[in-house]
């Protein structure tokens, strides 16, 4: 039999009423509390993080506070780093590569809803995988939407709004984000 989690996470409409949809929130929500509210660099986190986290690679580190929907459809590369405030809703599985930099208050949303106003009365939800490459850097303040793929090595500025796929090797911003230039990788800030 299909759950509304198997639905949600193959991204077909799913109904977030569900109550072992809701039971799975609330559980990371009592993860959340206890995280966002940890010593930094304990043991403890470390052991919240995994839990609230288990597809975290080594090396994880996100800065208090931070949020999530239900922990558990995200994967981490390892020496991921989240600053403050950032938000993953991972209603569809969130995949973010090696060596990964986000800034204060970043949004990554694999969570949508159907455009048309009947099937959002009928309150069932939509998700999309976002994925980001190894070694991409997205400045504080962005947004990526649901279905987005980042390339490798990408930066990604401040306030963006990132709609459409990203290239590899790119600098992007704006709203909505495009490419701004190549990079050269050898650069230190050019």
């Amino acid at each position: 039999m299909t759950t509304e989690r198997d639905r949600m996470l193959r991204g077909d409409p799913y109904d977030p009423r569900d109550p072992a949809l809701v039971a799975q929130r609330a559980r990371a929500r009592r993860l959340l509390a206890a995280y966002n509210a940890s010593e930094s660099a304990t043991p403890e986190r470390e052991r919240l993080l995994r839990e609230l986290i288990p597809n975290a690679g080594p090396g994880a580190w996100l800065e208090p506070p931070f949020w999530c929907d239900y922990g558990d459809n995200i994967t981490l590369g390892e020496n991921f780093y989240c600053n403050f405030d950032c938000v993953i809703l991972d209603v569809a599985p969130v995949v973010i590569g090696r060596n990964v930099l986000l800034g204060p208050g970043v949004h990554v949303y694999a969570a949508t809803h159907p455009l048309s106003a009947s099937a959002r009365r009928t309150g069932l939800e939509l998700g999309a995988t976002v994925s980001i490459g190894d070694d991409v850097w997205i400045g504080g303040g962005a947004i990526v939407s649901p279905g987005v793929r980042i390339g490798a090595r990408a930066v990604i500025g401040a306030g963006s709004v990132v709609t459409r796929d990203v290239p590899p090797d790119v600098v992007a911003a704006g709203n909505p984000c495009h490419v701004i230039r190549a990079l050269d990788d050898g650069a230190i800030n050019a």
